[in-house]
């Protein structure tokens, strides 16, 4: 059994050739700024390669001191950290290794395109995962035995995974916040100059042109109708006729590309824009009910609920306010929304 996230003091990046320094660096830093703001040894670190050599990122720099998964442990956590052309560089060594790491029960996780190795492993079978959008529609068609999902980070017992990006920032704090708590999580905040630091419920950012794909430019435009018009919402026959399609047409279209109702994707987009207002502004849910088209503070909340799984006035409670949240938070979200 792997050791709990309370007790994570030791982690090892495990950089694959053309890692993304971006994702590396911003999980390093949290750890990095952890010990000096609480000025004790918190945590220590370690990069380390399959052989031990250098390995540069896609910048062309590279850390100054790699070692080998030997030399440098023992290690409470791993993660991988990939990049761009990350499917030529995961190869047998770099699989044997993952394995053995997950045989000695460390927790182990993928930065960016890291989760690739992960899957490659057979490390990831039965666990939630995620990883960056560019690579999430090809990797959840051909693995079943794996729950991908769209978050921005996943903690799945004794694996975590993460989008790449700014992302580890948020991520490597709900790790630290294990251990140390949300005041020293907040001073992180604060030294980064983070307006507030996302969760796990937070869906990374797929452009819809991804979703869709190039071949549905009339699906792109009526969206980017949708996001221009939140506080009026235009009606679906509004839309068809600014779009210049009919409704069935525009109904099959986001059917056929987002498997929803285009009622659907607007409301969802909407929430979502409330979700952000209430979170990094001080506006009342009232006005933020109006500001994001909705006819009553009644019915906001009953949308909100059901497709954040809890009431908007939650999310102004700090965050950790208790195990009932943390409780709430855990529970599967099911999309039932009113018209």
């Amino acid at each position: 059994m792997s050791a709990p996230l309370s007790s994570v003091t030791r982690v090892g990046f495990l950089v694959l050739n053309e890692f993304t320094m971006i994702a590396f660096s911003s999980a390093v830093e949290v750890l990095r700024m952890a010990n000096h703001i609480s000025g004790k040894p918190l945590y220590s670190w370690s990069v380390i390669s399959a052989d031990g050599q250098t390995v540069p990122s896609s910048n062309g720099l590279a850390p100054a001191q790699i070692g080998t998964y030997e030399d440098s442990g023992p290690f409470d956590m791993v993660f991988v950290c990939g990049g761009t052309n990350v499917t030529r560089f995961v190869d047998d060594k770099v699989l044997a290794l993952l394995r053995r790491i997950a045989h000695d029960k460390v927790i182990l996780g993928g930065l960016c395109t890291g989760t690739y190795a992960l899957v490659k492993a057979g490390l990831l079978n039965g666990y939630r995962a995620t990883i960056h959008w560019e690579n999430l529609s090809a990797l959840r068609e051909a693995h079943g035995k794996i729950i991908f999902v769209e978050e921005l980070f996943v903690i799945d017992r004794d694996r975590i995974t993460c989008t790449g990006g700014i992302a580890p920032i948020d991520m490597m704090l709900s790790v630290v916040r294990e251990r140390c708590g949300k005041t020293l999580v907040a001073e992180i905040s604060e030294q980064f100059i983070l307006e507030r630091v996302r969760d796990s419920k937070d869906r990374q950012h797929i452009p819809l042109a991804a979703r869709a794909g190039c071949n549905r430019r009339a699906l792109v435009e009526v969206a980017a109708l949708m996001e221009a018009n939140i506080e009026e919402p235009l009606s679906l026959e509004e839309l068809s006729q600014l779009a210049g399609l009919s409704q069935r047409h525009l109904q099959r279209l986001f059917q056929e590309a987002l498997q929803v109702t285009p009622s659907h994707y607007y409301l969802e987009l909407r929430l979502r824009r409330a979700r952000e207002l209430l979170m990094q502004t001080e506006m009342s849910i009232t006005s933020i009910t109006v500001a994001c088209g909705f006819q009553s503070a009644c019915h906001f909340s009953k949308c909100y609920r059901a497709l954040f799984g809890k009431p908007p006035s939650s999310e102004r409670r700090p965050q950790g306010a208790g195990a009932e949240d943390a409780q709430q938070r855990d529970k599967p979200v099911v999309h039932h929304f009113a018209a």
